[in-house]
């Protein structure tokens, strides 16, 4: 089976050994399956294809219980890149800082969404004033609003439905943006973009580790970093979408 060969003129330096380590953190928590790394080189990683699948419940569900099984394989700390990885960190085209913390809400404030609102004002995309709005939130978040006894999950961190893949033997994952985060982070960026059979995955994941109450509630603070990080490049409505999440992440924290 040929397999899939991706290059990039003019990637930044260790983008695609960034993929290759989160790939291969990811696949060693023996959860969700991850594609297979099969080179990589500076500008050029080689994975195995994904032949397309049925989209249906069974795989569904197996893909829920296989992404707590991941998340539950755990990181060094909110922030850790993957394990033996030194080198930088993407989500799609943009660089991301991972600077360990021991709180969650310290981390996903400071480097997962507020680091994306001054490129997203640059960008004529989010205005000044709602800027402000999702600084507040930011506030917010880092003061521990949100921080629970929860310890830090293996997730994907760009988990949405385009990097979901349905081979005939079930769900594989790509593209990561791999982290130590909070397990609701992954699922809340599911629920974004929409994913077929939802609910059951959500199911099955609860089934295999149960939420913690509320997690539903908290869907728009898990969302602010998708938001955040669309705002930079892909137009105002995810400006609009990202100051609507952080003024119902300040509702909550009321």
């Amino acid at each position: 089976m040929n397999p899939v060969v991706k290059t990039r003129p003019g990637a930044p330096a260790r983008f695609f050994e960034a993929e290759a380590a989160g790939l291969r953190w990811l696949a060693a928590a023996r959860g969700a399956r991850i594609a297979r790394v099969i080179e990589v080189s500076p500008g050029r990683i080689v994975l195995e294809r994904i032949e397309t699948g049925r989209v249906d419940a069974a795989a569904a569900a197996s893909f829920g219980e296989a992404l707590a099984i991941m998340h539950d394989a755990g990181a060094a700390a909110f922030g850790a890149k993957p394990d033996g990885w030194d080198g930088p960190v993407f989500i799609g085209r943009l660089q991301q800082s991972c600077r360990p913390e021991k709180n969650w809400g310290a981390f996903y404030a400071e480097q997962r969404v507020r680091a994306f609102v001054a490129p997203a004002v640059e960008a004529g995309n989010l205005t000044p004033a709602d800027a402000t709005v999702v600084e507040q939130a930011c506030d917010v978040i880092a003061a521990g609003a949100f921080d629970d006894d929860e310890p830090p999950a293996r997730i994907h961190g760009d988990l949405w439905n385009g990097n979901v893949l349905w081979s005939p033997e079930g769900v594989v994952l790509i593209d990561p943006a791999a982290h130590g985060g909070h397990r609701e982070t992954d699922l809340a960026m599911l629920d974004l973009f929409g994913c077929p059979h939802l609910d059951i995955i959500v199911g099955a994941y609860e089934r295999a580790h149960p939420l913690r109450a509320g997690w539903r509630d908290r869907v728009p603070v898990h969302q602010l970093h998708p938001l955040a990080v669309h705002a930079v490049g892909h137009g105002p409505a995810y400006g609009a979408e990202l100051v609507d999440a952080a003024r119902r992440t300040l509702a909550l924290a009321r």
